[in-house]
């Protein structure tokens, strides 16, 4: 009877042991499958140098705009890097008024997936989070997103003179587009 049982234990461990070895393989071949190939992460490194020209701290004056009352100015900064070997980019944005008093913070990072040959822009601020598809043409921008019955549209260009410029635009229904936020950010040391 004793060794009936110890067969039996060993039969078992056995089992589970070649199944756990089982698991562990499947597990590993499928994530190995989702990794994207060498090629594949090429083109997302030659598509994300297309942003280049953003890499650096930028700062300089923003208005907001905020109906009839007097337009908000203040001082933008932000902070553009690349991350995970240049296939990801970090941007980092903050508001400060005169007094110093940071008035709005904001993080996003942009990223191409080549399967569908497209930008993804991810912002998150104050809470909330942003899920959109960037634009990105020849040294610019823009993205946009529905908000209730608006949509806002940012849209950014630099100029000859090494600018950043960044402007927002908010229509309401048919309404004709009206400018919520002007940017104007020189490359800082």
């Amino acid at each position: 009877m004793k060794t009936a049982i110890s067969k039996f234990a060993l039969s078992q461990l056995f089992l589970t042991t070649i199944l756990l070895t089982a698991c562990m393989l499947a597990f590993s071949l499928t994530v190995l499958a989702e990794q994207p190939s060498s090629s594949s992460v090429d083109v997302q490194r030659e598509a994300m140098h297309k942003l280049s020209f953003l890499a650096g701290h930028w700062s300089g004056p923003i208005t907001i705009f905020r109906g009839p009352s007097e337009p908000l100015h203040l001082t933008q900064t932000e902070d553009v890097e690349y991350k995970l070997n240049d296939l990801v980019l970090l941007i980092q944005g903050r508001s400060t008024s005169a007094d110093g008093k940071v008035l709005f913070t904001a993080l996003a990072t942009v990223a191409y997936d080549d399967a569908s040959r497209s930008y993804h822009f991810r912002a998150y601020h104050d809470g909330h989070y942003l899920d959109t598809e960037l634009s990105v043409v020849a040294e610019g921008f823009s993205w946009g997103f529905p908000s209730g019955p608006a949509h806002i549209v940012n849209t950014m260009q630099l100029t000859e003179k090494g600018e950043w410029k960044e402007f927002t635009e908010v229509t309401v229904g048919s309404n004709p587009p009206h400018r919520s936020v002007e940017m104007s950010l020189q490359r800082q040391p």
